[in-house]
């Protein structure tokens, strides 16, 4: 079993990043592989609406981190997103690859649990977390929670260390994840496979 993290943050080995080292640590204590990626500090465009994915497969745009990761995804079992807060949300770059990962290689997290957390000086925090949720529910993903909301605060990797209940929801994940993971297993060796899903209706209210 393997899960990917994806580090949203500008900063490398910032607190976004203590928070996703903190997950994986626990994950690999529970038998699980895991490999952390970073989207990186260069602009990220936002999805421009030009449909190329639904054929092609990949975004259109290759400049940043998207379709490296899209490539990716099926090797992994689960998945877990972080974004630091601005503005009581996630920051733009994440959203910007969020939108284009879930779009353009949707099809490859359907059904694979994930997680989102967020590292903020403050405030922002909840908003945040709720903004990433968002992007499971619409793909079939099952959600993994903690003991809290997954979010840790401080303005420094050691202020986040710091936060001795944030990092303790961080293993608490892990362990969820980890442990929902082989639940998933179990279920496949006793022959139990991924539901069958209806076929897409849309429903355009303006006629």
């Amino acid at each position: 079993m393997k899960v990917l993290l994806i580090n949203g943050s500008p900063h490398v080995k910032g607190c976004t990043a203590t928070a996703l080292e903190e997950i994986a640590k626990t994950l690999n204590e529970c038998g699980v592989d895991t490999k952390i990626s970073w989207i990186g500090s260069k602009p990220l465009s936002g999805c421009v609406a030009c449909g190329y994915c639904k054929s092609a497969g990949q975004c259109a745009i290759d400049t940043d981190m998207v379709n490296v990761i899209g490539a990716e995804l099926d090797n992994y079992d689960g998945f877990i997103f972080g974004s630091p807060v601005y503005f009581a949300s996630p920051n733009g770059a994440m959203l910007a690859f969020m939108d284009r990962l879930f779009y353009s290689h949707g099809a490859k997290l359907q059904h694979k649990p994930a997680a989102g957390i967020v590292s903020c000086r403050r405030g922002g925090a909840s908003s945040t977390f709720d903004a990433m949720n968002k992007y499971f529910t619409i793909r079939n993903m099952p959600v993994v929670s903690s003991t809290y909301w997954n979010s840790v605060h401080g303005n420094t990797p050691d202020e986040v260390r710091q936060d001795l209940e944030g990092m303790q929801v961080m293993r608490n994940l892990g362990k969820n994840m980890a442990w929902l993971l082989q639940c998933i297993e179990a279920g496949k060796q006793a022959g139990i496979g991924k539901p069958e899903l209806e076929a897409q209706v849309k429903t355009n209210f303006i006629r």
